[in-house]
């Protein structure tokens, strides 16, 4: 495909998702208020770090209350809506338009619901990941890395998962909603949970790898939080996604190695 060709496909795209944006802009709107309530709920940890809650969210000892647990759980989960649903918008748009042209417009939600459960899921799993590498020492109570050795391993996981066959798999059906959706549609609320779960799964096939790095920064560092947010929308958003992805592989297994060498001298 030459400039020119690239160029107008990539115009058309961008026409295409603003006539689908106004046809649904109320739902555009929640999505975005709900986004940005995330994003604000993730700042307030940062900035009012010694309010109870906050303090919850960061359990100084090894040993867990319920109390904690949760308010750790709420502060992933909360984070992954925040940092995935602006990347699975053209995803939505599609599918909110595709339902319109087949008579059911009222399954948005249970599509978002759906995607929005595997994060969820994921949640639950670095909540307890995030247990057993703090009492292991391996982490502080903002879930940074202390350990070089784990933060050397998280890197070059991370760098090396980017040119797998499973990631270019799960991020060539991320990128093309309308593949996706004609490909697994599935009629009435059932079929939009499970479309929903499907594309939740694919998208976390695409990104898991990425999202262990907030072990790397620390859940409460707000520029590697965003950080990494900005790169799963660019890899999915941009016409030449794929091609950053490969960058940011090799910019990952470069920080590895020199941690690594760092720590070998």
């Amino acid at each position: 495909m030459n400039k020119e060709t690239a160029g107008a496909a990539q115009a058309s795209a961008v026409s295409t998702f603003g006539q689908l944006a106004r046809q649904h802009r109320l739902c555009i709107l929640g999505l975005l208020a709900l986004v940005l309530m995330g994003w604000a709920f993730l700042a307030w940890t940062v900035l009012d770090m010694g309010h109870p809650l906050v303090q919850l969210m960061m359990p100084m000892s090894e040993s867990w209350g319920v109390a904690s647990t949760a308010a750790v759980l709420v502060m992933w989960a909360i984070m992954m809506a925040a940092m995935m649903l602006p990347s699975a918008l053209p995803m939505l748009l599609q599918f909110l338009d595709l339902a319109r042209r087949n008579g059911e417009t009222a399954r948005g939600r249970a599509f978002v619901g759906a995607y929005l459960m595997v994060w969820l899921v994921f949640s639950m799993a670095a909540t307890a990941l995030q247990w057993c590498l703090q009492a292991a020492g391996w982490t502080d109570p903002m879930a940074a890395s202390r350990s070089a050795w784990l933060t050397a391993a998280l890197l070059l996981l991370a760098g090396i998962y980017q040119f797998s066959p499973l990631k270019q798999a799960c991020l060539a059906r991320c990128r093309t909603p309308i593949g996706f959706l004609l490909g697994e549609w599935r009629p009435g609320a059932r079929g939009a949970l499970v479309m929903g779960l499907r594309h939740g799964l694919f998208c976390l096939g695409c990104c898991w790898a990425l999202m262990a790095l907030l072990f790397v920064g620390g859940v409460m560092n707000l520029a590697w939080v965003a950080a990494l947010a900005i790169v799963v929308a660019l890899e999915k958003l941009l016409p030449r996604g794929a091609w950053l992805a490969a960058v940011m592989g090799l910019v990952l297994i470069g920080a590895g190695v020199f941690r690594l060498l760092a720590m070998l001298r």
